[in-house]
């Protein structure tokens, strides 16, 4: 995919979430095969850009890809200054967010309220475009509620603008997260503009990411929710969208082992053992979900307090389902054996 003058390996790209995308998350995901990992949204006041959560999310800490910090707010000065500050930064590519659904968000008039207002909207793109030297993307959803989808619209406004790329998620923003996504307003945004646009919302498997860009024509598609303790995703629609694809592209479970123990350690090396400790619990809590049998796991995994006490559960753990997997195999080849020698 190619956006301005980037050239990026694929069209796989990680969804900037609050409090999940975070540096170790974005190195994991590209090393797994996203081919694009924005940074977690970010407010526009750069007045909070000193704090230390906002460094953190502002870090390029182990970053093998361009860099896309994402922005967030109502005011077309404040964006343009903020905009400004990404690109001093390092950015090679800022995101404005008016697809964000939260509440605390929308009551500032940032996020998905914003696509209440065109005008607004138009403002806001022509202000940071005009002010920054690298290539503006905006994420969007449909619009604020099925009685006002004007998807379409903004992306006018925005292909006008000069923005260089596009995504939209298939919900509007009184949707939230719930019933499912509707690509056939993505397929007309993308039918009215020529800039790129990504697809996103409940793809969650390599079938669904077929499926989406086939229907919608979308130029690429954007992962959310289905790479929570499931990060392996990119690598499987990585291969399942290439040509020597193989359809049986899970990884073996010594890998899912190595990966969920180096994104343990990439935690702890990038806020400390304290910090790393608590967020490792959430991400290992999701990782339990796709596994038989982790209720015990997961009551005591988000007890302990030790970087030590964590490794060596999620090890114990980590070992026992693969031992489990191998029975299962093994069970299984004998059953086929069975079945052909009758």
């Amino acid at each position: 995919m190619r956006i301005g003058a980037l050239e990026f390996p694929n069209p796989i790209v990680l969804a900037p979430m609050a409090g999940i995308s975070d540096a170790p998350f974005r190195r994991l995901c590209a090393e797994l095969g996203a081919g694009m990992t924005p940074s977690e949204m970010i407010t526009s006041d750069i007045t909070l850009w000193r704090s230390k959560k906002s460094r953190q999310r502002l870090s390029a800490w182990g970053e093998s890809l361009p860099r896309i910090i994402q922005i967030a707010g109502y005011d077309e000065e404040m964006l343009a200054e903020a905009a400004e500050c990404a690109e001093r930064q390092g950015a090679a590519i800022v995101d404005i967010n008016m697809g964000c659904p939260a509440k605390k968000v929308c009551r500032r008039l940032a996020g998905s309220s914003l696509l209440r207002d065109p005008p607004l909207v138009r403002r806001i793109l022509k202000r940071v475009v005009e002010r920054i030297n690298v290539p503006v993307t905006l994420k969007i959803r449909t619009g604020w509620c099925a009685e006002s989808r004007n998807g379409v619209e903004i992306a006018r406004i925005a292909e006008d603008c000069g923005v260089a790329a596009l995504t939209v998620h298939g919900r509007t923003r009184s949707c939230g997260f719930s019933g499912d996504a509707e690509y056939d307003t993505i397929r007309d945004i993308k039918r009215a503009v020529v800039i790129p646009i990504i697809a996103n919302g409940d793809i969650d498997s390599p079938q669904k990411a077929q499926t989406v860009l086939d229907y919608t024509g979308a130029d690429g598609i954007m992962i959310g929710r289905a790479a929570r303790g499931r990060p392996w995703i990119f690598s499987e629609i990585k291969t399942f969208l290439s040509k020597d694809r193989d359809e049986n592209s899970d990884l073996p479970l010594r890998s899912v082992r190595d990966i969920i123990l180096s994104h343990l350690d990439s935690l702890y090396s990038f806020y400390g053992e304290s910090t790393g400790v608590r967020i490792g619990r959430k991400h290992l809590a999701w990782y339990a979900q796709y596994q038989g049998g982790a209720d015990n796991f997961r009551d005591r995994v988000v007890r302990v307090e030790t970087a030590r006490e964590q490794l060596e559960l999620t090890r114990a753990f980590c070992n026992r389902f693969s031992r489990e997997a191998v029975a299962r195999r093994v069970r299984s080849g004998r059953e086929r054996g069975g079945e052909d020698d009758q």
